[in-house]
């Protein structure tokens, strides 16, 4: 019989923002601090080692137009590894993405179901488009479907109003929050603007997407509750594009959203001196590209995160708080090998050395 294959990383091992180890052993695909007894076949790595990037918003099998085939989903997929994303939070998608969990090379996914919106009021081929009185059944229905979590679409343009408005009644979101706590699902939901913010923290939910719309009024709210948020700056950028493209027939809306992206920015850094959770994620799979989590810690920095807390974001704390494993003993082997310390300069994500998935190098 011959002699087992081990993967010995060595130089430094970030377990977390203050433990630091010199090395750390990968044998059939789980972490180990100490050195595996008996023969062993040993692949040495150097560098400086994180667990596997989280992106904590995005959409395999999603693109502009809806649901995509599994040739796309699996092209989206491959991306995010390759960038040493290896853990993802699909936050709302159509496509049936439950055969990529059978995949020993592909990142897992937690997801959300399918987003639910109001009728009219999101993209087209995207959502369950209902009324409020269906929130309730709908939410139970994606609490089931989903991995832990339902997206509500909190607000869109209203094509009366020529802007933004809230997509629902507070009654209907107290119900439906319930009913997904019951059914033991954590909600969020989309947000650009500042409307709907107030009810849905009170209603209940436990987490927002874009959370452009934050103000004065709601950030103490927002720490108050617990509420975490996903900024997605890298998709907030696109904010002037949109603007441009409806300003002809929307002005109060192109309007807004230039308000929304010219203070983003400023509006994370309160968040985050007001001491609510702040996690990475790059609203991959609808208009922007997969594989942009470092482009989004980078953002996260601007903002005012130390790179530490920026990196906690996509690492530790995003593990943490999504339920998952990051480099502890027993744990799955997933990680990602970078030439220099991404706590210095996290510039340094965008080029991993080594992406180990499983135990088993893959990039």
């Amino acid at each position: 019989m011959g002699d087992r294959g081990a993967l010995h990383v060595k130089g430094r091992v970030l377990v977390g923002p203050e433990d630091v180890r010199d090395e750390v052993w990968l044998l059939d695909g789980r972490i180990s601090y100490d050195r595996p007894a008996g023969p062993l076949e040993v692949t040495t790595v150097e560098g400086w080692a994180l667990p596997g990037l989280v992106d904590a918003h995005c959409h395999v099998g999603l693109d502009t137009h809806g649901p995509v085939d599994a040739e796309t989903a699996e092209k989206q997929a491959l991306t995010d590894r390759e960038a040493g994303t290896l853990l993802l939070r699909d936050a709302g998608s159509p496509s049936d993405t439950r055969w990529i969990d059978d995949r020993e090379d592909l990142p897992r996914i937690i997801r959300a179901g399918r987003h639910i919106a109001r009728t009219r009021r999101y993209i087209r081929n995207y959502a369950h488009e209902i009324e409020p009185g269906d929130l309730t059944a709908y939410v139970r229905r994606e609490a089931r479907r989903g991995d832990g979590w339902v997206k509500l679409v909190g607000d869109w343009i209203d094509r009366e109003a020529g802007d933004l408005t809230a997509c629902w009644p507070r009654g209907a979101l107290e119900q439906a929050m319930a009913a997904a706590h019951e059914e033991g699902a954590r909600v969020t939901a989309h947000c650009f603007a500042e409307d709907s913010l107030r009810d849905l923290v009170e209603a209940g939910i436990d987490c927002v997407e874009h959370a452009t719309g934050l103000t004065e009024d709601t950030i103490p709210l927002f720490a108050e509750r617990g509420v975490a948020i996903v900024p997605t700056l890298v998709n907030i950028a696109t904010f002037p594009a949109m603007a441009a493209g409806g300003e002809a027939k929307f002005p109060r809306w192109a309007a807004h959203m230039r308000r929304l992206h010219e203070r983003r920015h400023a509006t994370v850094g309160a968040a985050h001196d007001a001491g609510i959770r702040i996690f990475a994620g790059t609203d991959a799979g609808g208009s922007l590209a997969h594989g942009l989590i470092a482009d989004e810690i980078a953002e996260l920095v601007t903002a005012g995160l130390s790179p530490v807390e920026a990196l906690s974001a996509t690492t530790w704390g995003a593990r943490e708080w999504l339920g998952r494993d990051g480099l502890t003993e027993g744990a799955s082997a997933d990680l990602i090998v970078y030439a220099a310390d991404p706590r210095a300069d996290v510039r340094v994500l965008a080029d991993p050395r080594r992406v180990v998935l499983r135990g088993r190098v893959v990039g």
